[in-house]
């Protein structure tokens, strides 16, 4: 699948194929409409909202206000992958997988309690935790190390036929300050082969292809600017052939951005305008899902990035 340019003067937009994404026990259809994946941080110290849900009983509450705000899916995640954490790190203080299930399970239980049709995704890196997490009625395994970190990951996601997130990700969070920096013709290439090799690795594995959704992995290894390279050419990621998700919401690179347009503060929480461009952007350019901390805002704008996307197509 490639980039589709409609012609001199009019502008080229990455064509999302219609398809459908194989989950746990239901599918789900991509690229008619933009889904909208909504974030609850169950941990002390995420770089956005850490601690504010670290309770159940709060993570519960915001989770179902996000599925009020229009949220198709919420991603729960236990565990802080910012830059500079010990994720991944088998020497480092990583959290242990059963502090991990013990902060995330009774929030899956809870939300499902409630609102038991939920499409839940579990953001998880440990195989231990992707089996007790679908056990509890996740959907979907969202791999921020596109099954890198842990051995056993791939086989736990076959062996209990979930959707799966794979991501990539350039080396472990501890690492990320003293990376060597990528030009920006070399961002897009880098990704592309090491995301497509992961997916190679699942699918060798027995990991249905229709159960796989691609991430290009905004900030986890790629420096400030980086980014910006790897969203002008994401759409060129759709020649894997799975659909793309992109969490860009309040990611320091767009801190960077706003930090010379302003004085003050460029804190995860005032970047939500920012983030709204860059998911626009994302949609724009062939995403088929867009993870976000902020659901109503991210909700709107999509159906606005759709609208124009339908357009394109009607008029082509």
């Amino acid at each position: 699948m490639k980039e589709i340019n409609s012609g001199a003067g009019k502008p080229g937009f990455a064509r999302r194929e219609l398809t459908w994404w194989r989950l746990r026990s239901r599918t789900l259809e991509l690229g008619a409409k933009t889904l909208v994946m909504g974030v609850v941080n169950i941990t002390p110290d995420s770089f956005s909202d850490g601690g504010l849900y670290l309770d159940p009983a709060r993570a519960v509450d915001h989770a179902l206000r996000l599925l009020e705000e229009g949220a198709a899916i919420l991603d729960l995640g236990a565990e802080s992958t910012r830059p500079g954490s010990h994720a991944g790190d088998p020497a480092g203080a990583a959290v242990s997988a059963d502090e991990e299930q013990a902060r995330l399970l009774p929030v899956i239980e809870g939300v499902l309690k409630v609102r038991p049709e939920t499409v839940i995704s579990a953001d998880t890196y440990k195989a231990a935790t992707a089996r007790a997490a679908v056990v509890a009625g996740a959907e979907i395994i969202n791999d921020v190390s596109g099954f890198t970190w842990d051995a056993a990951m791939v086989a736990a996601c076959v062996e209990m036929c979930c959707g799966v997130v794979v991501m990539h990700t350039r080396g472990i969070p501890d690492a990320w300050k003293t990376q060597t920096p990528l030009t920006p013709e070399a961002v897009l290439p880098l990704v592309r082969d090491e995301l497509g090799a992961n997916l190679a690795v699942a699918l060798q594995a027995g990991i249905a292809e229709e159960a796989v959704v691609l991430d290009p992995g905004y900030g986890f290894g790629k420096r400030f600017d980086e980014n910006y390279a790897l969203l002008a050419r994401q759409g060129e990621l759709l020649a894997l052939g799975r659909p793309l998700l992109a969490g860009l919401s309040q990611k320091s690179f767009l801190g960077r951005t706003l930090a010379g347009l302003r004085e003050g503060d460029v804190s995860p929480e005032s970047r939500e305008r920012a983030s709204i461009a860059a998911l626009t952007a994302a949609i724009l350019n062939g995403a088929s899902i867009v993870r976000v901390h902020s659901v109503r805002a991210a909700v709107e704008a999509a159906a606005i990035a759709d609208a124009v996307l339908l357009a394109w197509r009607s008029d082509r």
